[in-house]
């Protein structure tokens, strides 16, 4: 039987460390300033009574999303397990996934990714330059995950759009995305909806929400409880 997967984020448990993103970037290869997974921040009040909360955020691979109804050529679709995902070799870059997108965590790549890597100015003396380093790992960036090409590009090209893709490639293998096994507070976890067996609906009896649910798009990454 297909699955539905969906992700679940506990608020309560995030410390806002940021290792989702940064463990994210490492798995999928992806650029600088380039962040399929990020956060939203927001402060209020005046000292000393403030507020501060923190809400990591990715694709929220909606039942009902935007993105796949707006692109053209059919490259973002909704495969047999519930996820959103993007078709890099038939996107034509029109970005109008992005501007459908009320998220907004889809990216476009202006120009070819990783080209820090092809300079050949050492920032001191004693260090090698950014092409030696490539060089010396003989892959395309430092953190190279060959992995990430289960179904695309390993490393996305110029011109076309790129996004979470909730790491069907370790779904695939039975493994959790990468930014759950690396997330040191435990506060994330991705299940099946479909199975009435799975922890993903225990945790779901907490108090939750997604974000603007108001908008008929039905996402699947669930905020439990708060910061």
């Amino acid at each position: 039987m297909a699955k539905n997967y969906a992700m679940t984020i506990d608020l309560q448990a995030c410390i806002g460390c940021a290792a989702c993103s940064i463990s994210c970037k490492s798995e999928n290869n992806t650029d600088t300033g380039m962040n399929w997974s990020h956060h939203i921040i927001n402060e209020s009040g005046t000292f000393p009574n403030t507020k501060y909360e923190y809400i990591p955020t990715l694709c929220n691979h909606c039942d009902n999303a935007p993105c796949v109804k707006a692109c053209p050529v059919k490259a973002m679709y909704k495969d047999e397990n519930g996820l959103t995902l993007h078709d890099a070799d038939k996107c034509i870059g029109c970005k109008s996934c992005m501007a459908s997108c009320p998220y907004g965590v889809i990216c476009f790549n202006k120009k070819d990714p990783h080209q820090y890597w092809n300079e050949e100015e050492a920032w001191s003396e004693m260090s090698a330059t950014p092409a030696e380093i490539k060089k010396a790992t003989g892959a395309p960036v430092p953190y190279y995950n060959p992995e990430r090409a289960y179904n695309y590009e390993a490393v996305r090209y110029r011109g076309i759009v790129e996004k979470c893709q909730m790491c069907d490639h370790r779904l695939a293998r039975g493994e959790q995305p990468y930014c759950v096994s690396r997330c040191p507070a435990e506060a994330r976890y991705v299940g099946d909806l479909n199975d009435p067996n799975d922890r993903i609906h225990e945790l779901l009896r907490h108090d939750h929400k997604a974000l603007r649910e108001d908008l008929g798009t039905k996402p699947k990454v669930f905020y439990l409880r708060s910061f």
